[in-house]
């Protein structure tokens, strides 16, 4: 789901390699098995980021279009961030969008990003970002990495375990990069527009990033390319054979490494970490009380009816130990339910520590508080009257990007009708959580 940052992974070269890697990706443990003793390679990775996304037909370059109202390029720095053995992260900007590129690494509180202004072409922005890293630029607050990662800004789901695939085989083999199967058949045509010759698919693939490099092979590789490299070429594994004499190795990658491009590719990327980000729920509750509380039967029909996402609860005991390391985790979802009493404490403490955490500046955080009324306990206009304060809440916490939701579960004392209004209140939660963003932020739903 990225959704939450993973543990801290292995560093490439390190001895440890061979038990963290069988652990956090599917590298067979032989594979990543490396000398005991050996130095962790130093990484860093350069970001070209000066493209103005012609191919999108819009106006704003693609990789500061927003998704979920965040710029796309803020998905990748967090991805690279989350890499704690990434030391330095280097993005190529042009000049007029320089102040808001400061802007976002500020609003999102990025660590570890450098900026330098990018060049004409894709190419000319590696190079400005290479030599920003190189030791021979004075004043340079950056160090020469062993390793290089040249990373594309709009290719966002990019996951650890493929950064330190291709990190650990440029390390050995001087050159790494992902590839992925070709989707369709590449075809050459004649000068007339008719078919030439097509290429056996099944032979050849397609290039995609991440890529990686000793840093002195392709470095030296740009030193020594040509103003036609520089202008027309894309390729940097190219270079890399062409003027360092270094044969890549092909690494293969996920399919969440498509590149963003055209204009559809945002709402797919949308739906992605929508995806992502609804596949953990905490449901906080006061865990003293009696078991066979309805809260509980809540509990178990969204555990057996979400096989596909993970349900872990938690408590607003007064340590909260529990709760604040879930929410360290980064889950983005909450179902606060009010097992005590019918007003809004337990919700408020809740925000409390969303807020505090600082959670929500990247994501939306959906929190939905649960309310359940015994026809025969409470009459239910009095109920609704007293839990219409969740509207004027929620436009105060949305302000901070939590999505407050009040639901009110009205159910009788027959079991099997009992049942029907927890699937209901269920399938609304789960609606909810999918469809964040969706306008119905302070609502009181009714099951």
């Amino acid at each position: 789901m990225e959704p939450r940052p993973a543990a801290p992974g292995p560093c490439p070269g390190d001895s440890r390699v061979a038990e963290a890697a069988a652990a956090a990706s599917p590298l067979h443990p032989a594979e990543a098995r490396v000398e005991p003793g050996r130095r962790a390679p130093s990484v860093a990775a350069v970001l070209p980021a000066g493209g103005s996304g012609e191919r999108m037909g819009v106006p704003t370059p693609k990789q500061f279009c927003p998704i979920l109202e965040r710029p796309l390029i803020s998905y990748t720095l967090q991805a690279l961030e989350r890499v704690c053995w990434i030391k330095d992260i280097v993005v190529a900007v042009t000049g007029e969008n320089m102040e808001a590129m400061k802007g976002i690494i500020q609003k999102y509180k990025h660590q570890r990003i450098s900026l330098v202004e990018a060049g004409v072409t894709r190419h000319r922005s590696i190079f400005n970002g290479l030599r920003a890293l190189a030791e021979d630029q004075p004043n340079s607050k950056l160090s020469k990495p062993e390793v290089v990662i040249i990373h594309d800004a709009v290719r966002p789901f990019v996951e650890e375990d493929v950064l330190f695939k291709v990190v650990t085989a440029a390390k050995e083999y001087g050159a790494a990069g992902a590839v992925r199967p070709l989707v369709s058949t590449v075809i050459s045509p004649s000068a007339d527009g008719h078919l030439d010759h097509s290429l056996e698919r099944a032979r050849h693939r397609a290039s995609e990033m991440p890529q990686a490099f000793l840093f002195d092979v392709i470095y030296e590789a740009y030193q020594q390319c040509s103003d036609y490299d520089l202008e027309f070429g894309t390729e940097c594994l190219q270079l890399a054979l062409k003027y360092g004499h270094v044969n890549a190795k092909l690494v293969e990658g996920s399919p969440d490494l498509w590149k963003v491009t055209y204009k559809r590719d945002l709402y797919a990327a949308e739906s992605i970490i929508k995806e992502r980000i609804s596949q953990h729920i905490c449901i906080i509750m006061d865990t003293k009380e009696d078991e066979n509380h309805v809260g509980h039967h809540l509990e178990e029909i969204l555990k057996n009816e979400l096989n596909h996402v993970e349900v872990t609860s938690g408590a607003l005991c007064p340590a909260g130990r529990d709760l604040k390391q879930i929410i360290l985790e980064q889950c983005y979802n909450y179902v606060c339910v009010n097992v005590m009493s019918s007003d809004f404490e337990e919700t408020q403490r809740l925000l409390n520590m969303l807020e505090e955490s600082n959670l929500s500046i990247l994501y939306p955080v959906v929190v939905i508080s649960v309310y359940f009324l015994d026809y025969k306990s409470v009459h239910f206009d009095q109920k609704v009257e007293n839990l219409m304060q969740i509207r004027e809440y929620a436009k105060e916490v949305r302000k901070r990007n939590i999505l407050l939701c009040g639901l009110l579960i009205y159910y009788p004392q027959d079991e099997q009708k009992l049942q029907a209004s927890l699937r209901e209140g269920a399938t609304i939660i789960t609606t909810l959580i999918k469809e964040r963003n969706s306008g119905l932020v302070g609502q009181l739903l009714i099951a």
